[in-house]
């Protein structure tokens, strides 16, 4: 068995989803480098960190930046001005909470773009469907977390041909805008169209009837797992709700 299907896919989904909603109850700068130093050691260990980071990368950058700018430069309760343009002011109050609030977002993002890369989605789709789950719901879901993946090796497959053709691609703007509006074209459809197919195809193999499913695929679980699965729901649903008397009490 290997490495990445020795948790049930429900297991993943639990921790994952457990970890962020602790961690944004707790909103600690500590917690949330310490879910982000377990997320990269786990997919280091895992071997699937050269795709963990660069998609979390690709989330945290546009959104880390516009913290900083908004906190950063705009930030009411900021009282140590470091520097100031007009209605602008870089407060060190502002940067704080600025790396505050990028610190936990890295730890969700973190967190939830490692089990879209450790589980398989094939055991997923088996799971929900074995569990009365709707099979359009399944084939979404699993859809969704394979989305990124299969945009980036078809752009990468276009990209490819396109050289091969005579596509020549320097390093300099225009050029890489040029060349995104080529291959944006061919992916676009080529999306479009595979979605048809696969519509089509889902739809002959009785993916929306009604009744009782089988699988051919076992996807092994345990008394031990089940238990995990529910102490994880019942500590996320408890940070939660002792966030909110926190706050209620405070306002």
């Amino acid at each position: 068995m290997t490495r990445r299907t020795r948790l049930n896919p429900l297991t993943w989904l639990a921790a994952a989803g457990s970890t962020a909603a602790v961690t944004t109850a707790a909103a600690s700068w500590q917690l949330s480098l310490a879910v982000v130093a377990a997320c990269l050691g786990l997919s280091l260990a895992a071997g699937t960190a050269r795709r963990v980071l660069p998609a979390a990368a690709a989330v945290l950058v546009p959104f880390g930046l516009s913290l900083l700018v908004l906190h950063g430069l705009f930030f009411p309760e900021g009282r140590t001005v470091l520097a100031e343009w007009g209605p602008a002011r870089v407060t060190g109050e502002g940067l704080e909470f600025a790396g505050q609030r990028i610190l936990l977002l890295a730890a969700v993002v973190m967190a939830l773009t490692l089990f879209s890369f450790s589980i398989s989605v094939p055991d997923l789709v088996a799971v929900l469907s074995a569990r009365g789950v709707q099979g359009r719901f399944a084939f979404v879901l699993a859809s969704t977390l394979t989305l990124l993946p299969a945009i980036a090796a078809r752009a990468q497959r276009i990209r490819h041909a396109q050289e091969s053709r005579g596509l020549v691609v320097t390093r300099s703007l225009v050029s890489r805008v040029g060349a995104f509006r080529l291959q944006a074209v061919p992916l676009v459809l080529s999306l479009i169209e595979d979605a048809g197919t696969r519509a089509a195809a889902l739809e002959a193999r009785g993916l929306s009837s009604p009744g009782p499913r089988t699988s051919y695929r076992e996807v092994p679980d345990s008394s031990l797992q089940r238990t995990a699965r529910a102490v994880l729901v019942l500590l996320a649903v408890a940070a939660v709700v002792l966030r909110l008397v926190q706050a209620g009490a405070g306002g």
